[in-house]
């Protein structure tokens, strides 16, 4: 099979695996269908997709599992021609872009630890393992863009913290039947569940803040996507706020209407803003404000 048939094969596996999330990345962010980044953006998403189903869905097996997994990820950038087809395809995306192991390797270490079932005492700890478990898929995708710098791996590190910290706080009877818990254990303590809920919510909000600055930076294929995250985030914990903080008793959900809501204002609302930007000069000159992502 030629280098050309193989990578088109993995990219097709890439394709089916993540259809559903790749399809709606699309839909936002506007890239064209024959874009390079639409691609990689494709195959980093399976990546990701692989390795939490090689730590969620592998039962007894999982460590195993994400062993193996882990030691094919290290021979990829040991420069070892890979096997896995979603291998072979992100060895094209992380040979073009220049990305370190670093992000796939903190992927794969944050599933392990989550075979522990370990409870977090503080924020601190909690933080610590969310530098593995969401930080990383924000900086792999910041890398693709081009636009990795300490100041936008800081902010985009919050905001996919943030966007963490409010499914933790809406998903608390899902990941108690895993046997895990995502609370601070020292505010479950002292405040019950409805109080360590909410001091997720408020850590959320104020995380997820750092993406309207991200979105001013970020190029316009990505300040979508970042936006819907943002606001996405944000209609999760006012779902939360709703029930009260008692995700224990029933999972808060965002309703359909107010997915398209944000889907629709996201689009529209960054419509707008490339339409000022293009025509600033003239908006100044007649002393209108220009709006901003």
């Amino acid at each position: 099979m030629s280098e050309y048939t193989e990578l088109e094969a993995a990219d097709a596996y890439c394709r089916l695996l993540t259809r559903k999330h790749y399809e709606n990345f699309l839909i936002v962010s506007g890239l064209p269908r024959t874009s390079r980044l639409r691609v990689d953006l494709m195959r980093i998403y399976a990546y990701c997709r692989t390795t939490d189903d090689f730590g969620d869905e592998s039962a007894g097996a999982a460590r195993t599992r994400l062993a193996r997994w882990q030691a094919q990820v290290r021979a990829l950038f040991a420069g070892e021609a890979p096997v896995h087809p979603v291998l072979v395809a992100l060895r094209d995306t992380v040979t073009h872009h220049g990305i370190s192991s670093k992000p796939f390797e903190d992927l794969i270490e944050a599933n392990v630890r989550d075979q522990d079932g370990k409870r977090y005492e503080t924020w601190d700890e909690l933080r610590e393992y969310c530098t593995y478990s969401a930080a990383p898929v924000g900086r792999m995708v910041l890398a693709v863009f081009g636009i990795s710098n300490d100041q936008t791996e800081k902010l985009s590190d919050d905001v996919c913290i943030g966007l963490q910290l409010a499914n933790f706080a809406q998903d608390v009877t899902w990941d108690e039947r895993k046997g895990r818990s995502y609370l601070v254990q020292t505010e479950l303590r002292a405040q019950g569940v409805a109080g360590a809920v909410r001091a997720h919510c408020e850590r959320a909000k104020a995380l997820l803040a750092s993406g309207c600055e991200l979105e001013r930076i970020a190029p316009r294929g990505l300040r979508r996507q970042l936006s819907l995250y943002r606001l996405g985030g944000l209609a999760i914990v006012r779902a939360v706020e709703r029930a009260h903080y008692r995700s224990d008793l029933a999972r808060p959900r965002v309703s359909i209407y107010q997915k398209v809501a944000l889907l629709s204002f996201v689009i529209l609302s960054t419509s707008s803003a490339l339409r000022a930007l293009s025509t600033g000069s003239g908006a100044k000159r007649r002393g209108r404000r220009t709006a901003h992502v």
